[in-house]
Formats: structure tokens, C-alpha cells, sequence
């Protein structure tokens, strides 16, 4: 190859080719920012429309991600590369992808199918897969709740769709459950009357919905004495631990013994 061959191909096609690819570039740059501009005003229109947060994501990642692929096909396209075949390519890649990783799609379609049902939403307090927290954000494989001792955890979407959930957030109230274990010779009448006073100045604890305290079971120990108060969700451990606190004062000012453990029982009838 002489000079002016050279010469010839680098001022054609060498040159044509750095300009596209700087075309390129510039159109990957520029494409990403639009995308991302329009993936911003669309949540932010969705946000003003007071739409639930779970489905403003949830369409901004599907969006986000077609749009991508287009981009893509589009620089393709400018190259010069045909991009039927490359779709068709494409095709045959996921469908070998999705057989590969078909547990990937299916928590992909659990994802949509409860977007559509709308068992919970962002912030609710549920149980999900085993796991109870706040749920953080519902993406589009896995969804994100924060438990109660403040940790991020990722569950993915078939797991919950195909497990029992529990939406705590969805009802008015909730109701706390606990049990006064009293010590034989305690009138559980008296006790009941006492604890209803004393549960029902708990602050946060429900006025609709009235405490509920009954006799649960007589036990060798002594009479069992069920504590129910009804809160809200964001109550439920304040009203929780004053629960037990009210039963504990409630002992104390009425002189009641500790209830004896049952092998001391055992060890008196022997």
C-alpha cells in the first residue's frame, strides 16, 4: 500500500469513521439526559396528581428501560447496522435468557401482577415473604421494607405473591395482645375491672374500639387475665410496652402476690 493510498483512506474513511462514533457518543450523552428528564417530569406530574409512589416507580423503571433500548437500537441504526436482525438477535437472546433465569421473570411478573392488585403500597406496615417491616420501595423484581430494628431487606416479588400477606396498614386500628397471669386467691373480677381503667388512660390506645379484658383461663397458677387495647399501626409498640407496664403498676397498688411458678406446685402436692 503506497502513501497516497494511505493518505486516501484516512482522509475518508478513518475520519468518517471517528465522526460517527463521535456522533455516537454525543447521541448516547444527549439520549441519556432526555431520558432522564423525561423519566423526572413524569414522576414529578404523577407525584403533583398525588398517584401512589409504588406505581410512579414502578412505571418509571419500565419507561426508563424501553426507552434505553431504543436509544440503543437508534445508534445502531445509525452505524448502519440493521436493526431487524439485531431485534430478532435480540428475541432469540432473551427467550435462551429467560429460560435460563426464569426465576428473574417470575418475580418480574409477580411484580406486575401486584402492581395491578395492589395488595400494599409504599409505606404500609406488612408481612411479606416471612419478613414484617415498612415497605421502602416495590421494584420491578424484588420489593424493599425496612424491618423494625432498621434493616434494608430485598424479597423477591414471586416470593411474596406466591406467600401469604398481611397488610397491618390497611384497617383503622390494631389490636395488642397480652396476658396478666395472676396469682391464685385473686378475684379476676376485681382484676379485670382494674385493668380496664388502667388500660383505657393509655395514651394513642383507641376510643371507637374499647379495650378488651377478660378471663382468659384458670390455670394452676392462677387466674389468666387477656389484655387486648386497639392502636393504630404507627402506636402498636408504644401501646405495646405501656400495656405491660399497666399491668405491672396495677399489681403493685392492689397488693397482689407474684403468681408461684407451677413446679412449685408439683413440689407441694409430692
Amino acid at each position: 500500500m503506497d502513501l497516497q493510498s494511505v493518505q486516501t483512506f484516512l482522509s475518508t474513511t478513518a475520519v468518517e469513521l471517528v465522526i460517527k462514533v463521535l456522533a455516537a457518543i454525543a447521541f448516547w450523552v444527549v439520549g441519556r439526559w432526555l431520558i432522564g428528564r423525561v423519566i423526572s417530569v413524569m414522576q414529578a406530574a404523577m407525584n403533583r396528581n398525588h398517584v401512589d409512589p409504588t406505581l410512579t416507580k414502578y412505571l418509571g423503571s419500565i419507561i426508563a428501560i424501553a426507552l434505553n433500548i431504543t436509544l440503543v437500537l437508534g445508534i445502531l441504526g445509525y452505524f448502519g447496522i440493521q436493526t431487524t436482525s439485531f431485534a430478532a438477535m435480540l428475541a432469540g437472546a432473551g427467550v435462551a435468557i429467560g429460560a435460563a433465569w426464569s426465576g428473574l421473570l417470575g418475580n418480574f411478573a409477580a411484580g406486575a401482577f401486584m402492581l395491578v392488585l395492589r395488595p400494599f403500597k409504599v409505606g404500609d406496615f406488612v408481612s411479606i415473604g416471612g419478613v414484617v417491616g415498612t415497605v421502602r420501595e416495590l421494584g420491578l423484581f424484588g420489593t424493599v421494607i425496612v424491618t423494625p430494628d432498621n434493616v434494608n431487606t430485598i424479597i423477591g416479588n414471586g416470593k411474596i405473591f406466591g406467600d401469604t400477606i398481611q397488610n397491618f396498614s390497611v384497617l383503622p386500628v390494631r389490636r395488642v395482645e397480652r396476658v396478666a397471669q395472676l396469682a391464685i386467691g385473686v378475684d379476676p373480677l376485681d382484676a379485670i375491672a382494674r385493668l380496664k381503667v388502667a388500660v383505657a388512660q393509655i395514651p394513642n390506645v383507641s376510643k371507637e374500639m374499647p379495650p378488651e379484658v377478660n378471663l382468659l383461663d384458670i390455670k394452676l397458677e392462677g387466674p389468666q387475665i387477656s389484655v387486648r387495647p386497639y392502636t393504630h399501626t404507627d402506636n402498636y409498640w408504644q401501646v405495646y410496652f405501656d400495656t405491660n407496664e399497666a399491668i405491672v403498676r396495677v399489681c403493685k397498688e392492689a397488693g397482689w402476690p407474684a403468681p408461684a411458678a407451677l413446679h412449685q406446685f408439683k413440689q407441694i402436692a409430692a
